[in-house]
C-alpha cells in the first residue's frame, strides 16, 4: 500500500504541470520588478504598494496550493452557488461600493480592497462550463441553446457596466462569446447573431451618447482621433507613445526611464506597467514577456484539449481566454490601437483582485491538467 501511495504521489508530480507555475512566477516577478521602478518616485508610498504586491504574490501561491489539494470538478458541483455570491458581490458594489475616479469597483475590507468584477469573469468560465458540458463534442449550439448562457453572461456585464467599468465589462462579455464559438454554434444560428451584432452597432453608437460619462466619450474620441484632447483624454496615450517609442531595442536600462521617473506617464503601476516595460527594457524585454504569455496560452490550450472531460476542457479553454483577453486588449490599449478602458496586464500590473484571480486561473488550469489520469 506505501509503494502504491508512493508510486501514485510521484505520477501526479511527473505529470504536473511545472511549465504554467514557472511561466506564472516569471511573470509575477517582471511585473513586481516594474511596480518598483514605477513607484520609486513616490518615496514610501510607493514602497509600501510595492510590497503589497508581493504580499498578494504570496496569498495567490497559498491559494493556488490549496485549491491543488481537491479536485476541480468541485467547482462543477458548487457553480451556481459561486455565480451568485459573486453577482451578489457585484451588487453590493453598485450600492455600496467606494468610489474611485468616479467609478464604484471596490469594496473595502481594511486590510485590501476587494473588485468583485475580477473574479466576475472566473464565475462566467465556470457557470458556463457547467451549461455547456452536454453541448461539448456532441452538438452545435441552436438559437434556443443560446438563451440560458446569454442571460447568465447578461446579468454580471450589465453589473459591471453600470459601476461604470466598461473595459471589465467588455472582457467578460468576449469571455462568454469565446465559449461559445468554442463549444460550436449552428450555421444559421450564427447568421442571425452576426445580422443582431452588425444592426446594433449604429444603436449603440448612438445609445452612448446618453449613456457614457463625459470622460469615456473623450476616451473613445481620442481613440479616434489621438490629437483630439492632447492635454486631458488624449494625454495617457501620448505619453504612453513617448515610452514605447523611447525604448529601442534594449530600452533605457532598468530605473532609467524618462517618462516614467519623471512622473509623465500617469496610471503607471496599473494599466500602463506595458509602456515601462517598453521604455526600460526595450524590443527585447517586451518580446520576452509576449513570448512568456505565449507560451502560457499555448500551455492553457493544451490542458483544453487533453481533458477527459467537457467540463475540464471548457473551464481551461475558459480560463486561457481570460489571461488572452486582458494581455491582447492591455498591449492594444497602451499602444493606441484600442481605446484606453482601464483593463489590467495579467500578473504585471498593481493590484491586488487582479493578481489573485490570474493565480487562480493558474490553478483551474493545473488542476484540470493533473487530474485527467484520474477517471
Amino acid at each position: 500500500m506505501i509503494g502504491s501511495h508512493h508510486g501514485s504521489t510521484l505520477a501526479t508530480a511527473t505529470r504536473f504541470e511545472w511549465p504554467l507555475i514557472v511561466i506564472s512566477l516569471l511573470l509575477a516577478a517582471i511585473g513586481v520588478c516594474i511596480i518598483y521602478s514605477a513607484t520609486v518616485p513616490m518615496g514610501d508610498v510607493g514602497m509600501s504598494l510595492v510590497l503589497r504586491q508581493i504580499t498578494w504574490c504570496s496569498l495567490g501561491l497559498i491559494l493556488m496550493a490549496a485549491f491543488l489539494l481537491t479536485d476541480y470538478r468541485f467547482l462543477e458541483r458548487w457553480a451556481v452557488w459561486f455565480y451568485l455570491a459573486v453577482v451578489v458581490a457585484l451588487v453590493v458594489v453598485w450600492s455600496l461600493g467606494k468610489v474611485t475616479a468616479g467609478s464604484k469597483r471596490w469594496i473595502d475590507l481594511g486590510l485590501m480592497q476587494f473588485q468583485p468584477s475580477e473574479f466576475a469573469k472566473l464565475a462566467v468560465v465556470i457557470i458556463l462550463a457547467k451549461v455547456y458540458q452536454d453541448f461539448a463534442g456532441k452538438t452545435k449550439l441552436h438559437l434556443r441553446d443560446l438563451t440560458k448562457p446569454f442571460i447568465l453572461a447578461a446579468i454580471p456585464v450589465f453589473l459591471v457596466f453600470v459601476q461604470p467599468d466598461l473595459g471589465t465589462g467588455g472582457v467578460i462579455a468576449l469571455i462568454a462569446v469565446s465559449m461559445t464559438v468554442f463549444v460550436g454554434i449552428e450555421r444559421r444560428a450564427l447568421l442571425v447573431l452576426g445580422t443582431v451584432a452588425a444592426c446594433a452597432v449604429p444603436v449603440a453608437w448612438l445609445a452612448a451618447d446618453r449613456l457614457l460619462f463625459t470622460y469615456q466619450k473623450r476616451r473613445l474620441l481620442t481613440y479616434l482621433n489621438p490629437d483630439y484632447d492632447p492635454l486631458g483624454s488624449g494625454y495617457h496615450i501620448m505619453q504612453s507613445h513617448i515610452a514605447i517609442g523611447s525604448g529601442g531595442l534594449l530600452g533605457k536600462g532598468y530605473l532609467q526611464g524618462t517618462q516614467n521617473q519623471l512622473m509623465f506617464l500617469p496610471a503607471k503601476h496599473t494599466d500602463f506597467v506595458f509602456s515601462i516595460l517598453a521604455e526600460e527594457w526595450g524590443f527585447v524585454g517586451c518580446a520576452t514577456v509576449l513570448v512568456l504569455f505565449s507560451l502560457l496560452f499555448l500551455r492553457g490550450m493544451a490542458v483544453a484539449a487533453m481533458s477527459r472531460d467537457s467540463f475540464g476542457a471548457l473551464a481551461a479553454f475558459g480560463c486561457t481566454t481570460i489571461i488572452f483577453w486582458h494581455v491582447a486588449i492591455n498591449i492594444g490599449m497602451v499602444m493606441g490601437l484600442l481605446p484606453v478602458v482601464g483593463v489590467p496586464l495579467s500578473f504585471l500590473s498593481y493590484g491586488g483582485s487582479s493578481l489573485l484571480s490570474s493565480f487562480l486561473v493558474i490553478a483551474i488550469l493545473v488542476n484540470v491538467s493533473m487530474r485527467r489520469f484520474t477517471f
